[in-house]
């Protein structure tokens, strides 16, 4: 006897912080779709996203001083985050792949986290911007400092993943207020 499928339907329903006719990746019937762009100028964009692992201060000496047991923190995770960000579009649903003109990651020591912070900036000359490409940067840079460093210290927390400005596009630049 063979096992009949089971349907699961589910509807959740949440007050709309903004009004839900703005989003440009819902249909008229609710419906996810990716958005058609090909009409957009290609215009120059940027994005820029930070974050940290705030973790213990005897953790942050072993990265410091190059003594974490699976190698270069720093190194590794700045390829981390630009492989990430040149993979968005597999990760994110609905994200359009994106031809990346640059993505940089700085991960700098704070002392008095104690932790590493993380910045990514992505750039395209393209139709959309790329504030997705920017904070996947930031998030797996963070994962993989946590993956480098989890043997000695589990409790490390990943914070503050954010983006901090963008720019072009048709929307215009946004900064975040400080």
């Amino acid at each position: 006897m063979a096992a009949r499928p089971i349907r699961i339907r589910a509807r959740i329903s949440h007050p709309p912080a903004h009004d839900v006719s703005a989003l440009s990746h819902i249909g008229a019937a609710g419906e996810a779709h990716m958005v058609d762009v090909s009409a957009k100028a290609e215009t120059s964009r940027v994005a820029i996203a930070r974050g940290c692992v705030a973790m213990a201060r005897e953790t942050l000496r072993l990265a410091l001083e190059g003594q974490a047991k699976k190698g270069d923190v720093f190194g590794v995770a700045r390829i981390a985050g630009v492989m990430a960000a040149k993979k968005t579009s597999d990760l994110i649903p609905l994200c359009h792949p994106l031809p990346l003109s640059r993505v940089s990651v700085e991960i700098a020591p704070d002392e008095a986290l104690p932790g590493l912070r993380v910045s990514a900036e992505a750039s395209v000359t393209g139709r959309t911007g790329v504030e997705m490409e920017a904070l996947t940067a930031v998030s797996v840079a963070c994962l993989t400092i946590y993956d480098m460093l989890k043997a000695v210290d589990r409790g490390m927390r990943i914070e503050g993943v954010e983006l901090v400005e963008k720019r072009g596009g048709k929307s215009g630049d946004w900064r975040r207020a400080e």
